[in-house]
Parts: structure tokens; sequence; C-alpha cells
């Protein structure tokens, strides 16, 4: 990885301090979020709204959403919709040194960072293959520096930093988000030019999005890409919705020890971004999506045995570590195989899939725990991973794979320089 990291274009470290600071603001804004609305009421249908609504976006606009950004310039989109968000962010910021903060507010402010999420996202991940020219080798490299750095301030870092700021005042967690923003913005602006996808003819927006959308149902690797954190959100939510529970009433884990519970699954999780490369190179990456996808089976399999809180621990930090490897495996992969015109819609459709599949998770496991027994929702999703593991394995075996790598490297070299537009072109 040493000899990627040193093959990376200067640019992709801009990127990856942008992605940093930002990953840091969110974090402490989802930690201070919550908290915020905690001092306005204690209603939990209230809260649940407020968390909610960062979601809703992607439900409703995601493969929209993906068909704007394969219009637009994606660096301009990227830095305009940070600098929105933090404009945004001193509505609730004032509000709050005026005490005029109220639920409304704060799920509107919610939701409209979520919809800059999703353009934010979708833009990175669109522009990242351009910047690296679609090298798989280094498109692992990139994802891996980038998802460990997202791990580390979002997971680690952020939620403390929010709590602690919070006790300074209401709008000290938002303004510091609002500069984590600004500094992204800056950051992006900087970064170079390359070269755009020759525009496809003027169709409708719902045309251009339904193309992406079946363009990802259509090709088996993608598919089976797709899927995986499909049914994994199903799986995982399942999981997140009785954990806390779990923990208390079959471990005997406090509050404090939870943290740490948690704490142990984000650590797995940057390990599994350090060696997803690693894994990529001796396994093949199809066989190395399998094998991360088993892991994770297994260990959600031994966290629903687990006798006691260290074998708990254990399993969740397996765990992420395998879903670690996979978040950076899984779309490096597609970045590398998709047509660059295209990959707006395709990163956001698999998105979109993800997110849709989330409240089912949530659902599923509540029924299961309320029905049945508190370790029922954990057995039930990791049947449903290793089930899905076995289902998407030919869909992404390693002679797959490699068949898309070839055929989307003799697409870029057929299209050649003729296809590329001017690199600066606005929106």
């Amino acid at each position: 990885m040493t000899s990627d990291i040193r093959k990376l274009p200067t640019g992709f470290g801009r990127l990856w301090t942008a992605q940093t600071v930002s990953s840091l603001g969110d974090g402490v804004t989802h930690a201070a979020l919550p908290l915020i609305a905690l001092t306005l009421t204690r209603d939990p249908m209230a809260l649940a709204v407020v968390t909610a609504a960062g979601t809703l976006p992607w439900l409703l606009f995601g493969v929209l959403g993906g068909a704007l950004v394969d219009r637009w310039d994606r660096r301009h989109t990227m830095w305009i919709a940070d600098t929105a968000r933090a404009v945004l962010l001193a509505i609730p910021a004032a509000a709050a040194v005026l005490d005029l903060l109220s639920i409304p507010l704060l799920a509107a402010v919610a939701f409209l960072l979520g919809l800059g999420g999703l353009f934010f996202d979708t833009a990175a991940t669109a522009y990242l293959p351009d910047l690296l020219r679609r090298d798989p080798a280094l498109l692992e490299c990139a994802n891996s520096r980038l998802r460990g750095a997202q791990t580390a301030m979002s997971g680690f870092a952020g939620p403390p930093a929010g709590s602690a700021l919070l006790a300074l005042g209401r709008a000290v967690p938002l303004l510091t988000d609002a500069a984590s923003f600004l500094l992204s913005a800056l950051l992006v602006r900087t970064l170079p030019a390359v070269p755009r996808p020759a525009p496809e003819a003027r169709e409708s927006l719902l045309r251009q999005a339904r193309a992406g959308a079946s363009y990802v149902f259509r090709d088996r690797v993608l598919l089976g890409l797709a899927l995986r954190p499909a049914v994994g959100n199903i799986a995982f939510l399942a999981v997140e919705t009785v954990l806390a529970l779990f923990s208390r009433e079959r471990l005997g884990i406090d509050t404090y020890g939870f943290g740490l519970l948690l704490t142990a699954e984000a650590t797995g999780g940057l390990l599994g971004a350090g060696i997803a490369s690693h894994l990529g190179r001796r396994l093949g990456t199809g066989a190395a999506l399998t094998f991360t996808a088993t892991v994770e089976g297994l260990a959600i399999l031994g966290l629903a045995s687990a006798p006691n809180p260290y074998v708990a621990g254990l399993a969740l930090a397996v765990c992420g570590a395998g879903m670690g490897a996979t978040m950076v495996l899984a779309p490096s992969l597609r970045q590398a195989i998709v047509p660059a015109h295209l990959m707006g819609r395709v990163a956001s459709t698999s998105r979109m899939l993800a997110m849709c599949a989330a409240p089912v998770g949530a659902f599923l496991g509540g029924w299961l725990a309320t029905t049945y027994d508190i370790r029922t929702p954990l057995y039930a999703a990791a049947v449903l991973l290793l089930a899905m593991t076995a289902v998407t394995a030919s869909m992404t075996s390693n002679r797959r794979v490699e068949a898309a790598l070839k055929a989307a490297g003799a697409e870029d070299t057929a299209k050649g320089p003729a296809q590329e537009a001017a690199p600066d072109a606005g929106r």
C-alpha cells in the first residue's frame, strides 16, 4: 500500500483532508443534534422525527440526485453543497442563541443537511475515479484512507467532541460543524479539474435517472455489489435496534460498557479498512468480498451466542473489520467499472437501496424481539447475511470481476481523449 500511496496525486491529499474535516464535523452534529432535541422534548416520537429526517433525502431523491450530479460539474457540486450546509447550520445556531429552537426547525435542518450530504457524497464518489483515472489499485488505496479517516473522525473523535461542545452552549457544536463545512468547501475548490465525460443527449431528468437505475439491475456485478449493503442493512439494523437492550439484559453491560462495545466495532472497522487492499490482492476482489461478507455473518452469529461482554466485543470488532474492508473494496470496484457519465446515478441507486432497507431491518428486529426472544433478531441477521453471501458469491466472483475490469479498460481505451469535454466546464 505504501507504493500505491506514493502514486496518489497531490489533489487526493486535499480531498482526503476535506472529507476528514467534514467527517469530524458530522460526528459532532451526529451526537449534538439529538441531545439538543432532548433539551426541547422528551417525546420519543418527536426525537425519532429529527433522527429520521436526515435519511429521507436518500429515500425521496436518491436516484434523481445522482442524475443531477451526472449533469453537473462534480467539483463545483461538492464545494457548493458544503457551503450551503455551512450557511444552513447558522440558522439553528442563531435560533439557539435567541432561544427560538423547535423540533420542526431541527427536523428541517436535519433533512436539508441530509440533502446536502446526498449531493456531496454522490459527487465525491463520482469525482474520485476521474481523479485517479479509474486505476483499481489506487482506488482501493484511496478509499481505504478515506474510509479510515471517516471512521476515526465520525466514530471516535466527533461524538465525544460534540457532547463536550454542547456543554458550552447549544449553538457551539452547530457552529463547529459549520466551520468544518466551510474549510472543506475551501479545500474542495482547490482540487484539480478533471476531464469530464461527454454530455449525453439532453433527456428528461426522470429518464436519465431510470437509465442509471436500470444499469445497476442489468449488470450482474453491480447488482451483487448493490444487494450486499441493501440486505446487510436489514441485518445490521435488526441488530442495532435491540443491541442496547441485548447488552443490558443478556450481557449485563452498563451505559459505559455499551460505549466500549461500540468502540470495539469502530476499532475493527479501522483495521478492516486498512487491510482491504491486502485482502483484494491476496484473494482477488471478488473472493475478498465473499470472504468479508462471510466474516460479518459468522461474527453476528458469535455475538448472538456470546456468553459474556468480552466475547461480544470481540465479535463486534470482527464484524466491524469485515464491514470496513467491504466498504473499501465494493465502492472501489464500482468506481473502476462504471462509465464516468453514469457514476453518479449508479452510486446513488446503490446507496438508495441500502437506505430503503434500513427501516425494514429496524422493524424486523423490534418485531422478532417482541414476538420471540431478544437474541432472535441477532440469529436472524446472521442467517440473512450468510444467505446473502451465498446468493451474491457467483455474481461478484473473481472471474466476473476480472471480466468487468477488462471491459471497462477496453471501453476507456476506445473512447480516448475525444470523449473528454473541457476540464473546467461549469454546471
